[in-house]
């Protein structure tokens, strides 16, 4: 599925998955997969933030203004639903093969090793056969979060809000940070997993959705 992302400066970009979308950006961002959520997502923004969003767009003639929200949510998507199409598919995994087709893979492998064997050497070489080299070592694990945010900075207050026995609400980080649910979600995906933060979402039973950083 396609993720597109609305970034602080109104830049919108489109992701093969939500892990390309989080991997990509340290800053908070909005995002949507289809119409209606863009549609939801812009309701409360003023009307001359969604004329420059619209305007901003490539191949799109210049509006002096728009109606509403909704009919601007549908020019917006009918341009970046094209620049959806563009974006690499995920590549799709290899089905394993069955006990049969290696086994018979197999056997054949070793048919071909004996008429090789077998064979005239077609030439001399004069250079000696030199070792395979050693594989590669497997990457390290995840980096563990740099010595921490700038002090006072959106990151920090919202990491202060984690640290805390319960965590924080996404309610309460919306109140403390002035931010939209979406940027509440693309901040947790996108800027504290890439700082290499693990951080844990949960729901209270009848409660709210939480986060909280384990200490």
């Amino acid at each position: 599925m396609t993720i597109f992302t609305i970034d602080e400066t109104d830049n919108i970009t489109a992701f093969a998955n939500a892990e390309q979308a989080a991997a990509a950006s340290t800053t908070p961002f909005d995002l949507f997969t289809n119409q209606q959520e863009l549609a939801e997502l812009i309701t409360p923004w003023p009307a001359d933030r969604l004329l420059a969003i619209y305007n901003s767009l490539p191949g799109v003639k210049p509006l002096k203004s728009l109606k509403d929200a909704k009919t601007a949510a549908s020019k917006i998507w009918e341009r970046v639903e094209k620049l959806g199409q563009m974006v690499a598919p995920e590549p799709v995994a290899a089905k394993p093969e069955t006990a049969p087709a290696k086994a018979k893979a197999a056997q054949k492998a070793t048919g071909g090793a004996k008429s090789a064997k077998g064979a005239p050497a077609k030439g001399k070489s004069g250079k000696k056969a030199t070792p395979a080299k050693a594989a590669p070592k497997a990457k390290k694990a995840a980096k563990a979060p740099d010595a921490g945010p700038r002090e006072g900075s959106k990151m920090a207050q919202v990491i202060e809000m984690l640290h805390r026995a319960k965590g924080a609400t996404i309610s309460e980080i919306m109140d403390r940070m002035q931010w939209q649910r979406h940027t509440v979600r693309g901040f947790m995906a996108g800027a504290l997993k890439k700082a290499g933060y693990a951080v844990e979402s949960f729901k209270p039973e009848g409660g709210e959705r939480s986060y909280r950083l384990p200490k």
